[in-house]
């Protein structure tokens, strides 16, 4: 496979905590890595994301991180999380909300807004793009974007999305189907 000029313009939006690196759970609900010693690249990852990357995607990480605002987590630590990944991993863009749910921001999922600026910072049709997430809120931000949604059932005891375009058991799933949707 190779690139094709019709995927020059297009990106992958991919949640970060439960996508790229596992998440914390506990009770059955995920939490962000505390640290960047916490942050632990799921298995799949590197291969799904050069999948993406050797048919021409753009990778774009969107993620909400509250606990910033609520007191518990601080920027310079998330900011160090994403610059661990970004070393590790073949990603284009990080767009975080820190804002907290009170905030009623423009950017934090599911409001579509992160999508949004990270389509405008990449030059890339974010209606022509896929959102990879694992929680409800991800799949809604995708879906409020015109993306494609792909949502990773992790099995959470959460509110689960209403509708996405695909189930997928993981991230490598998750970007074969992606492949399989375009055209070369």
């Amino acid at each position: 496979m190779g690139i094709s000029d019709k995927n020059l313009n297009r990106a992958v939006f991919l949640d970060r905590d439960g996508v790229i690196n596992a998440a914390v759970v506990r009770e059955g609900k995920p939490y962000p890595p505390a640290t960047v010693c916490e942050t632990r690249i799921l298995e799949d990852v590197p291969e799904a994301l050069g999948l993406l990357r050797e048919v021409g995607f753009r990778l774009a990480v969107i993620t909400n991180q509250p606990d910033v605002a609520r007191g518990t987590q601080t920027r310079d630590e998330v900011e160090a999380i994403n610059t661990f990944l970004s070393s590790q991993l073949p990603l284009d863009h990080f767009e975080v909300c820190y804002h907290d749910e009170a905030d009623s921001c423009d950017c934090r999922k599911p409001k579509p807004g992160l999508i949004r600026n990270s389509a405008l910072a990449l030059s890339v049709d974010m209606t022509t793009g896929f959102l990879v997430g694992d929680r409800w809120r991800d799949i809604e931000a995708g879906r409020a974007a015109g993306c494609r949604t792909i949502w990773i059932d992790r099995g959470y005891a959460e509110r689960r999305p209403s509708q996405y375009d695909y189930r997928a058991e993981s991230l490598l799933d998750a970007a074969q189907w992606i492949i399989q949707q375009i055209s070369f």
